[in-house]
């Protein structure tokens, strides 16, 4: 119920408000020009709203108000909540993606060039974020076939007596052999410039440049430099070709477009650099709250706050909430002017058509999967005989070697789709030694008592395994029952899978049946089951040997204070290994460099406990 006595106290002034319910979660931020006006036309509604509006007023139970100056800083403080608070009613930019970036480290003495998937405030640039993984890729690859600079793991440069594989190779000028030359630093500090000109798409630029220093070279007589050169050109030429030319001012711009069919909404985004198209983005928002100004004005704040890179230019389908004062704000966060369009005709209308086409095909693409996943649900259901439709099937899992580093894995898939957020690992706790039965029920409890709680059982649990495992899940399901009084395989159903054996294909258990259901080894429904086990056998192999890796590299060293990376590799060093430090005195511990007195001491006393209390007699005269 929306809290109408609120307004008696709300100013005629610019202002952020903050819907929270009964436990004091945010639903949802807003901003206002003027605060009372805004929480008005909330209070006017009468709750017969469609979708998700209806939602919010029903559930808003308190609303927080905070006064601002102006209604620029109202801007900028409700871009900070809502990526703060992630409001369920808010839209969120999602596109489920994490896309990799390229970056050059020019804040080192030595840049180097890499892929990353985080955004760092360390100096470095920032070239992306990439839709195609393969295409960061070949550029990365066309980068380091044309420039040879270094790619040491370690900001700082190493210094070697020879060379490493890269500079044997003549992939590394080796800046690790000579650092000292004035000559080379000029030359691999060209070559980052090139890079640099390469990933802001000025590849004509680039080109001529090359061209240029190619006929200067033959005509100085220095043929092998020339033919370098000119090879780098013909690989950099190829690349032009590929690439779609959309504009042919070169500006750098992004295009939004935007899309409704019914209550939902899309926008796309398309990247264009240098007049040439890097990239797209896609959001999808089942329900959103407000107009298309509206949301268009937060989704442009939420992508830009987070990091990207602006470009001068910006070209909108239709005119965004506070379009001035988002524009100044982004203009503020470039360091530049940006400026917002919105195109009435011309080739920048051309641009916007393009855009709101993107966002079109994101329907025809949800519809087309969607009804691809009424068919494979179908599928299923006659396959197991399902009462209704498994939407979230979710698969257990247990990786083990002789009962060591036991974990089990949890992975659930939506629609056809993996969903990673709701990926779970468990660390068994309460069975010791090989028993996968026991194991499994662990597992199995910990979830579904979960899951009872919370109201999150999923259509189909499958468990990894045969009739065995199978019998386990009933098991606990019966348990909890007795324990909550909730039965939950009256809200899911359970199936086992277990891998094919001797030709005899992959079998897949179900209560009630003794015989398996054996289908057909090209079956649709089969198949999607295989892929859910395999998903679930990766998940748990990967954290299994993680765990393995970091026992295999655990150290003794590693619980005695005072003993970090620097002072164990002292250590290890002086020493030779960790037997002789064990078997070492305390004079000795204290050759080491680095090691003094009572660090020696302290490492003596870890090793040898035992002396500790014949010690204190001795030094108390007993």
């Amino acid at each position: 119920m929306f809290p109408v006595d609120i307004l008696t106290s709300t100013p005629h002034s610019p202002g952020v408000y903050l819907m929270l319910d009964k436990k004091s979660t945010v639903l949802y931020v807003g901003k206002a020009k003027d605060l009372r006006n805004r929480l008005a036309s909330y209070a006017r509604l009468d709750g017969t709203q469609p979708g998700k509006t209806a939602a919010l007023l029903s559930h808003i139970h308190t609303i927080d108000t905070l006064l601002t100056r102006t209604e620029k800083e109202a801007l900028i403080l409700e871009a900070s909540l809502i990526k703060q608070h992630h409001p369920k009613y808010n839209i969120i930019l999602r596109d489920d993606k994490n896309y990799p970036l390229i970056k050059v480290t020019i804040q080192e003495e030595w840049p180097r060039v890499m892929m990353t998937r985080r955004r760092k405030k360390d100096g470095a640039r920032y070239f992306g974020p990439f839709v195609s993984s393969s295409a960061m890729w070949e550029s990365l690859k066309l980068i380091a076939s044309l420039f040879p600079l270094r790619r040491c793991k370690t900001p700082r440069l190493p210094i070697r007596t020879r060379p490493c594989l890269n500079g044997q190779m003549h992939h590394c000028l080796a800046p690790c052999m000579g650092a000292g030359q004035p000559a080379d630093r000029e030359r691999y500090q060209e070559m980052v410039k090139q890079v640099l000109l390469l990933l802001e798409g000025h590849n004509r630029e680039l080109i001529a440049a090359m061209t240029t220093k190619m006929e200067a070279a033959a005509a100085d007589l220095a043929f092998e430099q020339a033919a370098t050169l000119r090879d780098q050109i013909q690989a950099l030429t190829k690349t032009l070709e590929k690439q779609i030319v959309v504009a042919s001012h070169r500006k750098d711009q992004d295009i939004f477009g935007l899309a409704r069919k019914d209550a939902s909404l899309a926008i796309a985004l398309l990247l264009v650099r240098n007049g040439i198209i890097s990239g797209s983005r896609s959001f999808f928002f089942a329900d959103p709250i407000g107009d298309d100004a509206t949301i268009l004005a937060q989704a442009l704040l939420q992508y830009y706050s987070a990091g990207d890179t602006l470009p001068r230019e910006i070209l909108l389908p239709g005119a965004a909430e506070g379009q001035e004062l988002l524009a100044e704000r982004l203009s503020e966060m470039s360091g530049e002017t940006v400026r917002l369009l919105v195109p009435q005709r011309g080739d920048k209308m051309s641009l916007i058509d393009m855009a709101n086409a993107n966002a079109r095909q994101l329907f025809a693409d949800r519809d087309r999967k969607e009804q691809s996943w009424q068919t494979l649900a179908a599928a299923i259901m006659d396959a197991l005989h399902l009462p209704h439709v498994p939407d979230t099937i979710e698969c257990v899992d247990i990786s083990n070697i002789s009962g060591q580093q036991a974990v089990g894995s949890l992975v659930c898939f939506q629609q056809g789709e993996p969903a990673p957020p709701q990926y779970r690992h468990y660390t068994i706790t309460s069975v010791v030694g090989p028993d996968d039965y026991g194991m499994m029920a662990e597992v199995l409890k910990r979830r579904l008592a979960r899951g009872i709680a919370d109201n999150t059982l999923p259509d189909l649990l499958m468990v990894d395994g045969g009739r065995g495992q199978l019998g386990v899940a009933t098991g606990v399901i019966k348990e909890l029952a007795r324990e909550t009084g909730v039965e939950a395989g009256q809200k899911m159903a359970l199936v086992a899978i277990a891998k094919e054996k001797q030709g005899e294909g992959e079998k897949l258990f179900v209560p009630g049946r003794k015989n398996p259901i054996l289908l057909p080894a090209h079956n649709p429904a089969l198949l999607y089951l295989m892929r859910i086990r395999d998903e679930s056998h990766r998940y748990g192999v990967r954290f299994h040997r993680h765990l393995r890796n970091k026992n295999a590299f655990h150290s003794p060293l590693d619980g005695i204070d005072g003993i970090g990376p620097q002072k164990k590799q002292a250590l290890l060093t002086g020493l030779g290994s960790v037997r002789r430090i064990r078997q070492a005195t305390r004079e000795q511990l204290r050759e080491v460099a680095g090691i003094g007195p009572e660090l020696a001491a302290l490492i003596y006393r870890h090793f040898h406990p035992e002396n500790e209390h014949t010690e204190k007699n001795a030094s108390n005269g007993h």
